[in-house]
């Protein structure tokens, strides 16, 4: 295993000297036990402040994969079902299509509540009520269950709220106490950072030419409102950070990665879910068109079924999520491996940190 290291060092390295890279953070557990976790750049270009394991990285929809699990393991201790209907817990949702919504159809990005309003500012995104009280109000673009498209800002909104109607809790409480406190990860990998925790959140580096805008009046244009289309910016606002925003989130790539070990059932003391409810996870559940996005998709329940770097692997082993600024972090069932790279640059070519240390787990994998 310290050739592993030794060899992710070696990634994390050259991408940070080739100036692909501003700073980024690395780590593998297989069958629970943690056999890399490589650091290399800075986490702040400004003071120069060096990456460490414990630097949290604004991670964006990497935190999707996370909430998905959440719901899951409250699945597993028979506090949640997934074909609960939103109108049994929030009665915003009662009205015809929405009564119809499920969490099931939630998880699989199928509620048909994809966008928020146009003009919805930043600080607007960061108050909970508010955005609840938005989604509660909205009209679905479908009916229920029967499309797919991708919910960027609307999935933690709907997925949070309904758990703290069913459970009391907030999104970030039941984090900590569902899944990062027993895991020992809860100053690790957050919804909602804690204040004192600010400090040592890296600095997100601009992308070097801003993003093509989606077309006019395309879905994904009516989806995305203009203001929370930077990546880089939301990650280095304190009130999104300390905001709970399910869709998004900020953690470190040890911590991220212990999540999914745990999810395989491979942290010693800690048991997440069954092997039939991973299975479950995992089975892709969708494919065909995403409406929003406007291109075709496989889809698991809650995550993506598709590793990082487009290596080839069984269907209905890998789960996990890819953040837009590049973050990922997944599972793997078959080789009993849990990976997560977190990044503060933005995207330039590809995600080639990523793509490059996929494939050489990929290759590990076959000699196991």
């Amino acid at each position: 295993m310290a050739d592993l290291q030794e060899r992710i060092q070696n990634i994390l390295d050259d991408q940070v000297a080739s100036e692909a890279e501003t700073g980024l953070a690395a780590a593998v557990y297989r069958h629970g036990r943690l056999v890399a976790d490589a650091v290399s750049g800075v986490a702040d270009p400004a003071s120069g402040v060096a990456v460490t394991s414990g630097t949290l990285f604004f991670a964006t929809s990497t935190a999707k994969g996370i909430a998905s699990s959440l719901a899951h393991v409250l699945a597993e201790r028979g506090e949640l079902d997934y074909d609960l209907h939103l109108a049994e817990v929030w009665p915003g949702f009662a009205t015809p299509p929405k009564d119809r919504i499920t969490v099931r159809h939630v998880l699989m990005h199928m509620a048909g509540l994809p966008a928020l309003p146009p003009g919805t500012t930043v600080a607007e995104l960061c108050d909970w009520q508010r955005m609840c009280a938005v989604l509660a109000a909205a009209t679905p673009w479908w009916e229920p269950g029967t499309r797919f498209g991708y919910h960027a800002m609307t999935f933690g909104f709907l997925l949070g709220e309904t758990l703290r109607r069913v459970t009391g809790a907030t999104m970030s409480g039941l984090l900590r106490e569902v899944l990062t406190g027993p895991l020992g990860v809860a100053d690790e990998v957050c919804f909602a950072v804690p204040h004192p925790l600010v400090p040592r959140v890296a600095r997100q580096s601009a992308a070097p030419a801003p993003p093509e805008p989606p077309e006019q009046g395309s879905p994904l244009d009516r989806a995305t409102p203009p203001a929370l289309r930077d990546a880089a910016g939301l990650g280095n606002r304190a009130d999104v950070l300390i905001a709970d925003i399910p869709s998004l989130g900020t953690m470190t790539a040890r911590g991220a990665a212990r999540v999914y070990s745990a999810l395989l059932g491979h942290v010693d003391g800690i048991s997440l879910v069954s092997d039939q409810r991973r299975t479950t996870m995992a089975a892709i559940a969708f494919t065909g068109m995403d409406e929003v996005m406007g291109f075709p998709v496989s889809w698991a329940f809650g995550y993506s079924p598709d590793r990082p770097g487009g290596v080839p692997s069984r269907r209905g082993s890998t789960f996990g999520m890819v953040g837009a600024n590049g973050s990922a972090a997944y599972a793997d069932i078959d080789s009993g491996q849990a990976v997560a790279v977190m990044r503060n640059g933005q995207p330039a070519g590809g995600l080639t940190a990523v793509t490059r240390i996929d494939r050489l787990i990929a290759g590990t994998e076959e000699h196991q």
